[in-house]
């Protein structure tokens, strides 16, 4: 996605075409491509023509070469997680809305977490590269891990599947930015929101705290806190859409000290 722009950026049209068919032969979507605004100019040329003429094919065989039993497995999995966290949204007080997660959605996320231990153990990592879906199962430990400090501290399930989560990112199969959700809602959880592991969630209240963040970033392949400003202003500057991870971050991550 990011080649492509660039492409086009330096005036190569022929070489931001190649790469577009290219997107669309690993999932990028017409829908998607359509959103971003700095592609604009390759639309209406013939070229733009025979990608749409070929378009369905090139997804199609995207599509079926995904493990699509696991795939709807997964789905159904997101969808019942889904459909128990919304009631909390009905809960009225902080106090409510703990002993709803710890009674009532807890028991049914510790069911969730065993049968997504069997399909690491089976599969490996069910993301992007298997299922075509990059956050299903990262919002179902996401949810997992925020259910409330007391029961955070106790919880031995996530940690478990920790350690296959790692192996499955060394295997490029679950993306850095994932994994860095996953564990800053249990930073975040633990703390009450105020710290963070990697910056897309809490607080970094000061320049030593920003060390560690940019140290737990660099282990798992994530560009600096700086890096990201950076590529941000660029972004701005340029109009690409440099597909940065926004999360709650949807600006600049700040330190408070520096902001």
């Amino acid at each position: 996605k990011v080649a492509t722009q660039l492409a086009l950026y330096l005036k190569d049209e022929e070489k931001a075409y190649t790469l577009l068919k290219l997107g669309i032969s690993n999932g990028w979507t017409l829908k998607e491509i359509k959103k971003n605004k700095f592609l604009k100019p390759l639309r209406g040329k013939k070229e733009w023509k025979n990608i749409k003429s070929e378009y369905k094919k090139r997804h199609a065989d995207y599509y079926n070469d995904l493990d699509q039993p696991l795939r709807v497995e997964v789905q159904e999995m997101y969808k019942k997680d889904q459909k128990k966290a919304l009631g909390a949204i009905f809960k009225i007080g902080q106090k409510s809305k703990v002993k709803y997660a710890e009674n009532k959605f807890a028991p049914q996320s510790e069911k969730q977490i065993a049968q997504l231990n069997e399909i690491l153990n089976e599969h490996g990592y069910p993301g992007e590269r298997l299922i075509g879906n990059s956050w299903w199962v990262s919002v179902i430990l996401s949810h997992h891990n925020s259910i409330s400090e007391d029961y955070n501290l106790k919880d031995t399930l996530y940690s478990s599947i920790k350690p296959k989560l790692m192996d499955a990112l060394k295997r490029g199969e679950v993306s850095p930015y994932s994994l860095a959700t996953i564990e800053d809602w249990r930073t975040a959880a633990l703390s009450r929101h105020n710290l963070t592991s990697y910056g897309f969630l809490g607080a970094i209240p000061n320049d030593s705290i920003r060390q560690i963040v940019n140290k737990n970033r660099s282990q798992i392949g994530l560009r600096s806190i700086e890096l990201r400003n950076t590529l941000i202003d660029i972004e701005k500057e340029t109009g690409l859409n440099l597909y940065l991870p926004r999360g709650w971050q949807k600006g600049k991550i700040t330190v408070a000290n520096n902001a």
